[in-house]
């Protein structure tokens, strides 16, 4: 198996609260990048499917968006630790899984990473795809999604998830 479960959370909406206060410490970094220039995307069309496919370079730390429709995506290479609200994993290729509605995912890449999702839809727009895919907050997500995460906001430390950053790229 090539999944290992490093650590369960407490709270996935104090994971959610922290990824976000984390990506706005993040983008005030020097260097910071965002979208395309992070890794740029590779897009493929089949029928009826988009394929998108991302290759991170070793070392980085990024922050998925929130995905807004059930999916299943694939690392065909490299070796990276996932945070989500379910807890801490770290996924090793070859690897499979389905990403859930109102997922966002922090990752630190220890080897470099391809990961690849499909998504069905006939359309070939990409900034139309990305409407339907992808919300820019929470808040955007179809309301029975936002149903099936909400639970009350903690208060999380942002020195904790920066102690975890830090503590995974020991590893």
């Amino acid at each position: 198996m090539n999944k290992e479960i490093v650590k369960k959370v407490p709270s996935p909406l104090r994971v959610r609260k922290g990824l976000s206060k984390l990506e706005q410490f993040m983008a005030k970094l020097p260097g910071a990048k965002f979208g395309d220039e992070i890794a740029p995307l590779k897009h493929t069309f089949a029928d009826g499917c988009y394929i998108r496919e991302i290759t991170m370079p070793k070392g980085m730390l990024l922050t998925s968006k929130i995905h807004k429709i059930k999916h299943p995506y694939f690392i065909l290479k490299g070796d990276c630790s996932v945070l989500t609200e379910t807890g801490v994993v770290r996924l090793k290729a070859p690897f499979h899984g389905i990403t859930m509605p109102g997922t966002k995912r922090l990752l630190y890449i220890h080897e470099e990473t391809v990961w690849v999702t499909v998504h069905v839809t006939r359309k070939t727009d990409l900034k139309e795809i990305e409407k339907d895919i992808v919300a820019k907050t929470y808040e955007e997500l179809p309301d029975d999604i936002k149903k099936q995460i909400s639970e009350n906001i903690d208060e999380i430390d942002e020195t904790k998830l920066l102690e975890f950053t830090k503590k995974i790229k020991e590893e």
